[in-house]
């Protein structure tokens, strides 16, 4: 089989890479070199990019999400309401989720990604109603289609209502369930590989929608299987009140009690660690999704993102689900994430350099995937290419804080593995407004119909 030629993405605009002012050369679905400026690649028969009018990105990582929440953005019985009033709001209307919704569901939140610059996005589904058991495998099937990668986290929930949990009797799934499809899932689709484009995660929903025995029965399978796990903790106040009133201690001691707490384990949210806590998890090595706007959607409180790294914490990004976030963009979360902490902590804690690092190598180190997130040589070939031609970008000088401080939406070229998968703006192959059509009657439907 005759191997396609290199490819020189050549002189860009800005890059975030050192000595690379020249471009990057991609072969076999790797970065095989970084060119300086003024000189040329080894392969005489490399096919060329001008990349003159591109700043070029690694692919950003998100590493928090809810694709089914598409369906259920600015719903008004959920506006102005803190999370726990928030998710009981929206329950019931979950629970009426087809999988046809799912993969419109799944379809849109992927895509918005995918145009905002992001390569890899985890998803973290934990609601089956019944006729929705097979969530994972249409959210997986969408990514396929698209050609993004994808960690997908099981998410569950078992302790409902009527056991002292916050969500409805209707949407939880029994233990033996879970764990069943947990081992289905990570037999099927897990891909342990550098070049993985699909991985799965467990991922308990939270510590007032699961039991501890669920807890503790994921922890064992995910060490006996080598996948990582995943879930929510320190998201409010309220949280931490529920866990010391059930449990007698706050969330991260619960977690530990739980076997939660090591290297292959990242936790959305993180707002409401104390300092002993941020200790504690950066010996353990366990990683935080900083997810700025659906914080301050709910009033959560702010991630307190330089103290965790100052102690030693990873910290990664996510745009969380669409419901608290109403976005799936991660590139304006890059944005929110900048002001967000540069408002808490000052301009010479944070730069616009920071707020990139989180959605990259920070992302990376969340799911544990060192070869994506960066431009370097042997990395996978993931990129995301901007222009700098819109309204916001005119008069703008240094173009990497350009995409930040003005504010970048779109990607222009996104590539996965060494192939274009959005060019020219567009998702290739994607009908985008029969896809609108049909996501809009799928949430209209949703929301509409009797409870």
């Amino acid at each position: 089989m005759q191997l396609s030629p290199p490819l020189w993405i050549r002189n860009p605009l800005g890059i975030l890479a050192d000595n690379a002012a020249g471009g990057v050369v991609v072969r076999g679905g790797l970065i095989e070199d970084l060119i300086p400026s003024g000189g040329q690649p080894t392969a005489q028969d490399a096919v060329v990019f001008d990349a003159g009018d591109h700043v070029v990105l690694p692919g950003l990582i998100n590493t928090h999400h809810h694709f089914y929440q598409t369906l259920t953005r600015a719903t008004p019985e959920a506006l102005d309401r803190p999370l726990f009033g928030w998710l009981t709001a929206l329950y019931s209307i979950w629970g009426r989720i087809t999988p046809e919704a799912m993969d419109a569901a799944a379809t849109v939140a992927l895509s918005e990604l995918l145009l905002s610059g992001c390569t890899t996005t985890t998803d973290h589904h934990y609601v089956f109603p019944p006729g929705l058991d097979n969530a994972i495998d249409i959210e997986i099937a969408a990514a396929q289609r698209l050609g993004i990668r994808i960690t997908v986290t099981r998410g569950s929930m078992n302790r409902s209502q009527r056991d002292g949990g916050l969500p409805p009797d209707d949407v939880v799934q029994d233990e033996d369930t879970i764990l069943a499809d947990s081992e289905r899932l990570i037999a099927r689709y897990h891909q342990p590989s550098p070049d993985a484009l699909v991985q799965v995660a467990l991922a308990p929903c939270s510590p007032f929608s699961v039991t501890t025995s669920l807890m503790r029965k994921s922890a064992e399978l995910a060490a006996r299987t080598g996948v990582h796990l995943h879930t929510h903790l320190a998201e409010t106040e309220d949280e931490n009140r529920f866990c010391e009133d059930l449990y007698g201690c706050r969330p991260l001691d619960y977690l530990e009690t739980c076997g939660w707490l090591h290297d292959k384990v990242w936790l959305a949210h993180g707002v409401h660690f104390n300092a002993d806590e941020m200790v504690r998890l950066a010996r353990a090595g366990t990683a935080v999704t900083h997810c700025p706007c659906s914080n301050q959607i709910l009033a959560s409180g702010h991630c307190p993102v330089c103290d965790m790294e100052q102690a030693g914490v990873r910290v990664g990004l996510g745009v969380d689900g669409s419901a608290s976030n109403n976005a799936s963009n991660l590139m304006q979360e890059v944005r929110a994430a900048f002001l967000l902490q540069r408002g808490r902590y000052g301009v010479e804690r944070v730069s616009h350099l920071d707020a990139l690092r989180w959605a990259t190598t920070g992302s990376a180190a969340c799911i544990g995937r060192p070869e994506l997130g960066v431009i370097a040589a042997g990395a996978q070939a993931d990129l995301a290419l901007f222009r700098l031609d819109e309204l916001r970008f005119s008069g703008a000088g240094d173009p990497l804080a350009a995409l930040v401080l003005c504010g970048a939406h779109h990607a222009d070229r996104v590539m996965v593995g060494g192939r274009w998968v959005v060019e020219d703006g567009a998702v290739p192959g994607l009908d985008l407004p029969a896809l609108l059509r049909r996501h809009g009657a799928a949430s209209r439907s949703l929301v509409s119909a009797p409870p």
